[in-house]
Formats: structure tokens, sequence, C-alpha cells
């Protein structure tokens, strides 16, 4: 008889890096990124400061940054959170961004999200012509139930989860992928590399924390005595995108 897939391990907890001056020449306005207006980041209040990449698990582009993008966040310092947003642009992209929300309720995001890629691209698993079924069929290799995870993927509340992003993207102006954007204010837009733009991120986060006037977030136990009244100056804005395929 067949065997029951079994639940994926639990991601690992992340270590965060120290705080380092970015590195390079400081990011240009309007070439390297782009300052939104009224910028407000997607979870609103949120104490951190955010870096979102908007992706699609059917763009190339994504699935070259991936790897690059994978190594910088690893590194990311205490006070910064990273939030993948699946991009709901319509047609194809639509069950791929369910079907991320879905395996985000089910706790397997993390865990499945490279797979998902490589089925795409390399492996040809999956495809554009893919079904929300077909989908939560991929998604029974990480221990969920098939049916019930296109359920999920139809349920209101993941139905709400793309609303939102789509309404995120739409308020950032991003339209493609990958895009980065910086604490809701600001698209990562320049960058001749991965790296690069991955560059360009570091300088905009440091602007955000100059402007938030946040002392960085100490990974250490003891409290100490830090300088977190420093005052802060303004930050400008950045943005990252490319084509999809």
């Amino acid at each position: 008889p067949a065997q029951a897939p079994q639940p994926a391990a639990p991601a690992a907890e992340r270590t965060p890096g120290p705080v380092v001056p970015p590195q390079g020449p400081p990011p240009v306005a309007g070439t390297d990124y782009v300052e939104i207006a009224s910028g407000q980041p997607f979870k609103p209040g949120n104490p951190k400061i955010e870096v979102v990449e908007a992706f699609g698990y059917t763009c190339p582009a994504c699935a070259q940054f991936e790897p690059v993008l994978s190594g910088w966040v690893d590194r990311l310092p205490a006070d910064v959170e990273f939030i993948p947003v699946p991009a709901p642009f319509g047609g194809f992209w639509m069950p791929y961004a369910k079907a991320y929300y879905a395996a985000e309720t089910a706790g397997i995001a993390e865990q499945s999200h490279d797979a998902v890629f490589e089925a795409f691209h390399l492996r040809g698993e999956l495809n554009h012509e893919s079904t929300e079924p077909e989908i939560a069929r991929f998604y029974g290799q990480f221990g969920v139930d098939p049916q019930e995870f296109a359920r999920t993927m139809s349920s209101f509340s993941v139905n709400a989860k793309v609303n939102r992003a789509r309404q995120f993207l739409q308020r950032t102006g991003v339209d493609g992928t990958p895009t980065l954007v910086i604490d809701g204010r600001y698209r990562v837009t320049g960058g001749n590399s991965w790296e690069d733009k991955l560059r360009i991120a570091d300088h905009l986060i440091a602007m955000r924390r100059d402007a938030r006037g946040t002392a960085p977030a100490q990974d250490t136990g003891a409290a100490a005595d830090t300088d977190a009244d420093a005052d802060a100056d303004a930050a400008p804005d950045a943005d990252a995108a490319q084509g999809e395929a």
C-alpha cells in the first residue's frame, strides 16, 4: 500500500546577522530606486524595516534571483524583516500566488519554496497550464493532504491575502518581478547584477534605519546601554523589477 507523505521538518530558525555599513556608492534616486509617495509598509505599524520581494513561481528571473537572494536574507540583521509577496497579476500567476499562501497557512512555505521553482523551471513537473488540483498534488510531498490543500487555496482567508498582496503591489507601483520594496517607501529599480540590486537594497535599509531613528537590534543576551536615542534624518526610496515569461 502507498505510504502517506510525511510532514516536512520545521524550518530552522534564522540567526540574524550583524549590522554592517552598506558597500559601494550611495544609490541614486530615479536611477537606482524610486521613492513611493506616502508609502506604507506591507504590515502597517511593523516595528521592523521591511524588505518585500514581489515574486512569481512562473518567473524565470525570480528563479535565477532566488539563490542569491536567499543567502542575503540569511544575513539580514534582527531589525529587518523579509516578506515574500507572490504577485497576483492574473492568469497563470493566480494559482501559484494562492498556493504560496496556502503553503504559508499549512506551515510549509519555506520548505516548499525552492522545490516549486525547481519543479517549474528545471523538471517541468509544474507549468503555466497546471490546475489548482495539480498544484495541490505537488504540495502533497510536504505532508499535506492535497484535497485539503486545494480547499485552502480557494478559501476566504487565502483570497483575502491575495487581494492584500495585489493592493500592496498596486500602491507601490510594482508591475514586474522580481521587485524589492524597502519599508513600503522605496522600489529598487537599478542594479547591473543580482548582487548589485541587493547592494542598493542594503543602502536603502540603512536609510530607513536612519529615518526611523531606531538603533539596530542587538543579537546579544544582555541589554546593553546602547545609543538608542540617536536622531535620524529623512530617507529616500527604492525598487527593482524584471520581466517574466
